[in-house]
């Protein structure tokens, strides 16, 4: 990916992520408020869509979770096409680095949960929540370093973020999918096939693959599979390369797409989703609720097991030669940066949506894990990175006065 365009997408999902946290503070103030029961009220309000005999009634709150995010998981499935393509993800040499560092995110995290959780049955249906790190959040942490910070961290959260998305595409795929039916599935698998066929045929407008995009999920909703997987299906499906009206111009669908969703999802969906799923009524809740396993094990593989993971694989990748520290990387930024991994907030609020979608006593209680969970890793991310790029700034002017006395 072009330096340019890095830091474009950069922008943008830094300031979502303040966005991000605007609508998440707002959804804990609704809930603790005596706005309680109208945001509970508006979350729980059916809402029906129906043509002929086919129709969908869902709660205000699972048409967010399960339409709009959607999108979200369509803009992620073109970034990881993209980046696989031409981008971060293109060669070996590029991908071992954050890939290691991403693994050891998601296998030291889910560990930690699944010990402390490990005598209740129902609890460890949670095991991938604290697996997962939001992008914008954690971006938008960096953004309050400033410029400082060097363009190679946010480049590695931004490649470690989008392993974990891979990541938890396949959890859902795989351990999250209701009973199948399997005449939906067959359906659906024909929208596929329809879209294989549009690929192969180099069609570039993209109207043909939304159509067929919106029917697909409808029938992946209908057939088990969480809908959200339509996203991603589709994205992989739109076409990287065209021809533009001129011969000599050469437009990409794929990009003109990514182009046009990112702002929707940065300053709509997400939000729109923080404030729905981030309501934690705190009436009832003591500092001992955080000692419940569910929790606890949210908690701490979120701010312990993610910097364990993430730092820890890195460390033992370039001890044993493996991969080598990115140039303009220090150790310690390395750290600050995998303790900004522990920010799992929106995906994991969307993982935990699946995991007890019919255990309401356990959805709270992860929740507030989240929400805690990810505020200290977010915290003494910055902490660590205000530190190190302040030692960083200190020793270049120290520098730079020594080799001024040198010269004189």
């Amino acid at each position: 990916m072009p330096f340019n365009a890095i830091r474009r997408f950069l922008q943008l999902e830094s300031a979502g992520g303040l966005v991000l946290m605007a609508a998440a503070v707002l959804g804990l103030v609704c809930a603790n408020s005596p706005l309680l029961e109208l945001y509970q009220g508006g979350l729980n309000a059916e809402l029906s869509v129906r043509l002929g005999p086919l129709g969908i009634a869902k709660p205000l709150l699972l048409w967010i979770n399960d339409g709009l995010m959607a999108i979200f998981f369509l803009l992620v499935g073109l970034e990881i096409k993209r980046e696989v393509l031409q981008g971060e993800l293109s060669s070996v040499a590029q991908v071992l680095f954050p890939g290691l560092a991403a693994v050891g995110g998601m296998m030291v995290p889910a560990a930690l949960y699944i010990w402390f959780n490990r005598f209740d049955s129902v609890a460890l249906n949670g095991w991938a929540i604290p697996a997962a790190t939001d992008i914008a959040f954690a971006l938008g942490v960096l953004l309050l370093l400033g410029e400082r910070v060097p363009p190679v961290l946010k480049v590695f959260l931004l490649t470690v973020a989008i392993f974990d998305d891979l990541g938890a595409i396949v959890i859902i795929a795989v351990f999250y999918t209701a009973d199948l039916s399997a005449n939906a599935g067959l359906l659906a698998l024909a929208a596929l096939v329809l879209l294989f066929i549009l690929n192969r045929l180099s069609i570039t407008q993209l109207a043909p693959y939304v159509l067929v995009g919106v029917v697909l999920w409808v029938l992946v909703l209908k057939s088990g599979v969480h809908a959200t997987l339509a996203g991603v299906a589709l994205a992989f499906f739109i076409p990287m390369s065209g021809m533009g009206r001129a011969a000599s111009t050469i437009e990409s669908p794929l990009r003109t797409m990514e182009h046009a969703l990112h702002p929707w999802v940065a300053f709509g969906v997400l939000p729109i989703f923080a404030f729905a799923n981030a309501g934690v009524p705190l009436e009832g809740f003591s500092l001992g609720t955080l000692l419940n396993p569910v929790p606890l094990g949210i908690i701490l593989g979120l701010f312990a097991g993610k910097q364990l993971g993430v730092f820890g694989f890195s460390w033992l990748a370039v001890r044993f030669g493996l991969a080598r520290l990115p140039a303009g990387m220090t150790l310690r930024a390395l750290y600050g940066v995998s303790c900004l991994c522990g920010i799992g907030f929106t995906m994991s609020l969307f993982i935990a949506s699946l995991a007890f979608e019919h255990g309401q006593n356990y959805f709270m209680l992860n929740r507030l894990g989240i929400i805690v969970g990810s505020l200290l890793s977010g915290i003494w991310g910055f902490t660590i990175l205000r530190l190190e790029l302040k030692r960083q700034t200190e020793a270049v002017i120290a520098g730079q006065t020594e080799s001024t006395s040198v010269g004189t």
